[in-house]
């Protein structure tokens, strides 16, 4: 429809350095339902999800109509319309959960371009995430109080690496519309947060962690902005930030902290893989072969021998013909 109105007002003279107004189109999947069905043959009537209570014993579903506890039929999952009744009620889902839930549900489940299974747990889910980011950065804000950056000492080091490799991750998924693994990146940075904050009483926690923590939940903010704009700036105000955060710059990552100073390396013998060898992401063909040859589990296959190759391809793998 913008589409139609922006060529329909160039032809009308209201937009007349407008040719076409987008570069391409994104087609998207549809929300999608399960359907319930009261009766059978010609009698058969459709029911809404509101009206349906669904219990689970040993792994099957069955579904009740709520008013009178008649069984119904669960039917086939179809894209939401009206002639099947299997649609929700957004005000519904706003008022139970709020807006910020159903745009990370919808975000969250699926690819943009395929399907999204609306489900009543996939939201509660979502909604768990929201109380749980909203009560770690509470606590952060909180405990904690603004000032400069500091420079991450060794036990806020790993924070920070996993923080910048998020920014970089989500700003690169954003692009490529990957709206599902941005929400992934950002699920394993919040348990990394949880995970560096809880591992002591705040108290106990060293200056450089309890800094560190702090701009890992500022970042945290900044990045759920596109997707739960309203949780965002709950966020941004309780850390004590100026302004807006939609008014922000987008976070920029080191790219220090996001190199990888280690990687590893599976290992195989005769084409077969039969562990892993971590060395320095910089290092040369002769010291991951030597590292690899020092491994127990190709000492053994060795058994005294000297291997008749040692294929290195830095990077990817390392292979041992015996």
């Amino acid at each position: 429809y913008s589409r139609f109105f922006a060529r329909a007002m160039k032809v009308a003279g209201h937009l007349n350095e407008v040719e076409e107004p987008f570069d391409g189109l994104f087609t998207q999947g549809m929300v999608v339902h399960e359907t319930y069905r009261r009766g059978n043959g010609a009698q058969a009537t459709w029911v809404t999800p509101a009206e349906v209570r669904i219990e689970e014993t040993d792994g099957k579903r069955r579904a009740f109509l709520i008013e009178s506890g008649e069984e119904l039929t669960i039917g086939s999952i179809e894209k939401m319309s009206k002639s099947r009744k299997n649609v929700v009620d957004p005000d519904d889902i706003i008022s139970s959960y709020g807006a910020d839930t159903a745009r990370w549900f919808m975000l969250s489940d699926s690819p943009p371009d395929r399907d999204v299974i609306w489900t009543e747990s996939g939201v509660e889910g979502a909604h768990r995430f929201v109380q749980r980011l909203w009560r770690i950065v509470s606590e952060i804000a909180a405990a904690t109080r603004p000032g400069e950056p500091v420079q991450p000492g060794e036990s806020a080091l790993a924070l920070a690496k996993a923080t910048h490799k998020t920014i970089k991750a989500v700003e690169e998924d954003i692009a490529h519309l990957r709206f599902n693994r941005c929400v992934a990146h950002i699920y394993t940075l919040t348990n990394e947060l949880h995970a560096a904050w809880n591992s002591a009483e705040p108290d106990k926690l060293s200056s450089d962690l309890r800094a560190g923590a702090r701009e890992t939940a500022t970042t945290l903010a900044q990045l759920i902005a596109p997707m739960m704009p309203h949780l965002a700036e709950e966020c941004w105000v309780a850390l004590g930030r100026d302004g807006l955060i939609a008014e922000q710059a987008w976070p920029e990552f080191d790219p220090g902290l996001v190199a990888e100073s280690q990687i590893v390396l599976p290992v195989q013998i005769n084409g077969k893989k039969r562990g892993d060898v971590t060395i320095a992401a910089d290092a040369g063909k002769e010291d991951i072969e030597a590292a690899t040859l020092a491994l127990d589990v190709v000492q053994k296959a060795l058994a005294g021998a000297a291997p008749r190759k040692v294929i290195v391809v830095p990077g990817r793998i390392v292979n041992i013909v015996v």
